[in-house]
């Protein structure tokens, strides 16, 4: 039944980050992708403040987490996953795994990406 709540939730956050993506890119404001920055900002101040009530008051269910963490904003950006998880490092008092988690997110992203293109370019 997880996975239930997890699609459910998908389906909203996946048009979501179109929706606002495209319609963000769509000011023109130059070669700089807003649209993804927009969708990744507003993402990591969504899961900030669901898990912050989850947290503080716990007044959110393991369903609703599910739907609106996991599903809605999990396919809206992954970025808020990797906002929320080196916060929470970072609370706990792991700087050096935070920064060693959030660089490395970063970096190794970046050049698997190029990686990426690199194979297919071979292909």
């Amino acid at each position: 039944m997880s996975y239930a709540w997890v699609v459910a939730g998908a389906i909203i956050g996946a048009p979501l980050r179109y929706f606002v993506g495209s319609r963000v890119q769509a000011a023109e404001w130059g070669a700089f992708p807003y649209g993804t920055f927009v969708v990744n900002v507003t993402g990591c101040l969504v899961i900030g403040f669901i898990l912050g009530l989850a947290e503080s008051r716990d007044a959110i269910s393991r369903e609703a987490r599910l739907f609106l963490v996991t599903g809605v904003l999990g396919s809206y950006t992954t970025f808020s996953a990797f906002g929320w998880e080196t916060m929470d490092l970072l609370r706990a008092g792991d700087v050096t795994k935070a920064m060693l988690y959030a660089g490395g997110s970063v970096m190794l992203g970046i050049l698997a990406a190029w990686a990426g293109l690199s194979l297919a370019k071979l292909a």
